[in-house]
């Protein structure tokens, strides 16, 4: 089992990195920010971006793996993060996971920009992102599809062969399941966005059956064990906290001690 902490980047840049690095010097394996522009605009969280807090973070450290957790991959240009993910993977030495999925929420992060918050149409998009990137990753690309058109060679190809680690993330609807199956991971909440308990992670990998090397990444629900996520198949646990009340002070208390 590996554990890692996932930032809301939604507080001063410096208590980011300092999480990040204290994270690393307790033992934890990786290091993960939250993608957003805005969310719940009634609160005018103070959100900063993602991408470039990474590279920060993986010029700060030396061992955790890091990554965005999750890129709502719809609202993006394939290529553009291809180029951000290649670069942290070489910046990192090859320490880079990309999570990637639907996004949320659809309202501030999508329909406020003139994006489509619509489910149907963001994961077509998606998935041929995925396309796009992937191809992109392995050389010389000539795309012609619904929402992208691309003719490009973009170097360098990233340090992992034949690219960094792609998770999935999941609210329980098939179609998730089945994209992650194409990649090497899933990120598995319930719909309505809470952690799965150790038995709905047993369920869920006996029903995708996913091949050896394949993460499944949950949530960690905090009363559950560990070694019961272990024996229900899990890889990985990742913990969080919700930006309200005193959740920057409880994330740095967790991240000050070893996890597990």
């Amino acid at each position: 089992m590996k554990f890692a902490v996932s930032i809301p980047p939604f507080c001063p840049v410096d208590e980011v990195i300092a999480l990040a690095t204290s994270a690393e010097a307790s033992g934890w394996d990786a290091v993960f920010l939250w993608d957003h522009l805005q969310y719940e605009r009634a609160r005018a969280f103070e959100i900063h971006d993602p991408w470039v807090l990474l590279g920060a973070i993986g010029q700060a450290t030396e061992r955790v793996v890091i990554g965005p957790m999750i890129t709502p991959l719809a609202r993006r240009r394939p290529q553009v993060v291809a180029k951000h993910v290649t670069t942290l993977d070489h910046l990192t030495g090859g320490r880079t996971v990309l999570g990637v999925g639907l996004g949320w929420p659809a309202d501030d992060d999508f329909e406020a920009f003139d994006d489509s918050g619509d489910d149907r149409s963001r994961g077509d998009r998606l998935d041929e992102a995925l396309t796009v990137l992937t191809d992109l990753w392995a050389g010389p690309t000539q795309h012609l599809g619904s929402h992208f058109r691309i003719s490009a060679d973009l170097h360098p190809r990233p340090l992992t062969t034949p690219h960094p680690p792609i998770w999935v993330g999941s609210l329980g609807a098939r179609r998730p399941e089945r994209r992650a199956l194409k990649y090497q991971g899933i990120v598995p909440l319930h719909s309505n966005g809470e952690p799965l308990a150790p038995d709905d992670v047993a369920a869920l990998v006996e029903r995708l059956a996913p091949p050896t090397g394949f993460d499944v990444a949950c949530a960690w629900r905090w009363d559950e064990s560990p070694d019961d996520y272990a024996a229900a198949g899990a890889t990985w646990l990742i913990e969080s906290r919700f930006p309200d009340g005193d959740w920057l002070a409880e994330l740095h208390q967790i991240v000050a001690r070893p996890p597990g």
